[in-house]
């Protein structure tokens, strides 16, 4: 978070967030976000809030933040579950992979074992299908929003899914797979 320096890390397995002091490295704050043994996978940070994923429980997780990106009490942590059209597949990856639209009216998360794309609604964890005309990007990974561009890291295929959103962010079109043998 550029306004206050600091990086907020997922914790993985620990089921933690972490935030450290890019400037001294230190720790500031140790978030647990949910019980060890489940995955938090990813994070964005938006004005308001750090949103993490959660790869084995369908909820993301909210730290608010202050407006200059002060941290919130750790006991404040928010449990969003997510619903809508987002499927679950116990004993699977799942929610991996989050960025948000500037304005953090609109978080966008892949599920990994389905290759389905969401737009979230942050404060419900309502979640809406991005029709891809029938594609997925399986093993979809990290992302990046980019205009009305998302970009969908696929690990385990080495490649990159370009996606062209539509205009409302509900649906989109796979226009390039960024490929390279470095991947």
């Amino acid at each position: 978070d550029k306004r206050s320096n600091f990086l907020f890390v997922a914790g993985g397995g620990t089921g933690a967030g972490y935030v450290y002091d890019t400037q001294t490295g230190a720790t500031v704050e140790v978030y647990q976000l949910t019980a060890p043994g489940s995955f938090i996978n990813d994070v964005v940070v938006t004005r308001s809030a750090a949103y993490f994923t959660d790869s084995f429980r369908p909820f993301l997780y909210r730290i608010a933040l202050g407006p200059q990106g002060q941290l919130s009490d750790p006991t404040t942590v928010e449990e969003i579950p997510l619903s809508g059209d987002f499927v679950f597949m116990p004993m699977a990856f799942n929610t991996n992979g989050i960025d948000a639209t500037p304005n953090g009216k609109s978080l966008f998360i892949v599920n990994s074992t389905t290759g389905e794309l969401y737009n979230v609604d942050p404060q419900s964890g309502n979640a809406l299908l991005i029709d891809l005309g029938g594609e997925s990007v399986p093993t979809g990974d990290g992302i990046l929003l980019d205009g009305k561009t998302l970009y969908v890291v696929q690990n385990r295929l080495n490649q990159i899914a370009v996606v062209q959103l539509n205009a409302e962010l509900t649906a989109g079109e796979i226009t390039a797979l960024i490929t390279n043998p470095a991947f």
